[in-house]
């Protein structure tokens, strides 16, 4: 598609008949419209002017999602996607062209749906979700996901959950702004729908997320017979032990002077083992832990929550209830089901989750139930508990003087640390901007 140059003004967009099909779905009931729908020229307006929608993630599914939404009628669209276009997302990122390579997604995007679709406006924001506080996201009617990392997720769930506001234990609707997702991988891929406080929200189900893949820490630093082993290695045991960037500094997958230096010390640990196949991009998805990506499960995944949007937005059709299912590796299958809410849900239950240890368990123990725990999978958790009418910290790891101040805590047991039946355990982590509380069962 060859680009134009000069973006329609907002007085030129509105032609007659442009909206047809919009209105067509809007204007008049119908088999398939919500029972209590009532048709009204009113909404293609709500939709035209006033409706705001936040996507969140401009790679193979947000520009994807992105055209969609553009074009069934949203015109008040915030972007936001932290990453910088590569040439291997040009395949199937269609937004992007050679020239763009090193540009920020979310910037390149919106120019182009804003130059292409007369009376369309987005807005870029090249910056983290962790970066924007609960006011920018109050400003917008919905929210959509089109991400390839778990942990941005359930950090987004996190917060839209925080934004909910209850009057005498009853939740307010009012506050309850509806969470959109989607993911692929590979010829599979998954649509749902999430109303925080209402229906089951990603930690309700976090089982349902793939496993990531690990391997052996013994083949991995004795016996190494893949590429993805060499990278392994030094992401887990150079990176740590030599500090190039820093005492303390993380390693970064989105900075590419990281990658850089991981890939040239992996590069060395093959040679020494004649591996091959050692590449920047290999690496980097290693490191990432990059999910293999397929044009057309894109467009599919795309479609269906483009068009949950739409019923959400509009009133007109019954939503999704409440989790899509799409395979197409052999033939083509896809399912929906309702997935269920749980009743001890971290982020929507409102009720301190239990965790049920003997005396004698040390806090290492919570530790590693935090971070194994299928329904929890935290990453990095720090534990704060009041004792004697102050807040303790227990343990703390990502602040490295604390996590030294705080590392013989792990040795001792919770009796020793002076924690008693009936203890909440305040635990925050990255996965969630909120606080989680724990209640602590402790049983002989």
């Amino acid at each position: 598609m060859a680009d134009v140059e000069e973006p329609m003004a907002l007085d030129d967009a509105n032609w007659d008949g442009r909206w047809n099909h919009v209105s067509k779905f809007l204007e008049r009931a119908g088999p398939f419209t919500h029972p209590d729908f009532e048709p009204s020229t009113e909404l293609l307006q709500f939709l035209l002017e006033t409706c705001k929608i936040l996507v969140i993630g401009a790679g193979g599914l947000g520009c994807e999602l992105l055209k969609n939404l553009a074009l069934s009628g949203f015109r008040d669209i915030h972007l936001v996607d932290m990453d910088t276009i590569d040439v291997s997302n040009l395949n199937r990122q269609f937004l992007f062209r050679p020239k763009d390579v090193g540009r920020p997604k979310a910037e390149v995007a919106a120019e182009f749906i804003n130059r292409r679709i007369p009376g369309c406006n987005v807005i870029a924001h090249f910056k983290k979700i962790q970066d924007f506080d609960e006011s920018f996201y109050q400003q917008f009617h919905i929210v959509v996901c089109g991400l390839d990392s778990i942990i941005a997720r359930r950090w987004m769930n996190g917060m839209l959950m925080s934004l909910l506001t209850f009057e005498e234990g009853v939740l307010d609707p009012s506050s309850v702004i509806p969470l959109i997702d989607g993911g692929t991988e590979g010829f599979k891929g998954n649509a749902r729908v999430i109303l925080p406080g209402m229906t089951a929200c990603i930690e309700c189900t976090l089982e349902l997320y793939p496993p990531q893949i690990t391997y052996p820490m013994c083949t991995i630093a004795s016996m190494p017979r893949l590429p993805e082993h060499c990278v392994e290695y030094v992401r887990l045991l150079q990176w740590p032990k030599e500090n190039p960037f820093g005492d303390g500094v993380p390693l970064d997958g989105d900075d590419p002077k990281h990658i850089q230096w991981v890939f040239q010390r992996s590069r060395e640990r093959a040679g020494e083992f004649s591996i091959t196949g050692v590449t920047y991009r290999l690496t980097q998805g290693v490191v990432k832990r990059i999910i293999p990506a397929v044009a057309s499960t894109n467009a599919v995944i795309a479609a269906a929550c483009a068009t949950e949007v739409f019923k959400i937005a509009s009133s007109a059709y019954i939503s999704l209830n409440n989790y899509l299912m799409f395979n197409d590796v052999d033939g083509l299958y896809t399912y929906t089901f309702e997935a269920d809410r749980k009743e001890n849900c971290p982020a929507c239950s409102q009720v301190p989750q239990e965790l049920q240890f003997a005396p004698s368990a040390k806090l290492q123990d919570v530790l590693n139930y935090l971070t194994k725990s299928a329904t929890l999978q935290m990453k990095s958790p720090a534990i704060t508990a009041t004792l004697e009418g102050k807040n303790k910290t227990l343990y703390l790891q990502t602040i490295s003087s604390i996590e030294e101040r705080t590392r013989p805590n792990l040795c001792k047991t919770l009796k020793e640390l002076g924690l008693t039946d009936g203890q909440e355990l305040a635990v925050t982590d990255i996965t969630s901007p909120q606080t989680l509380l724990f209640k602590l069962s402790l049983s002989t």
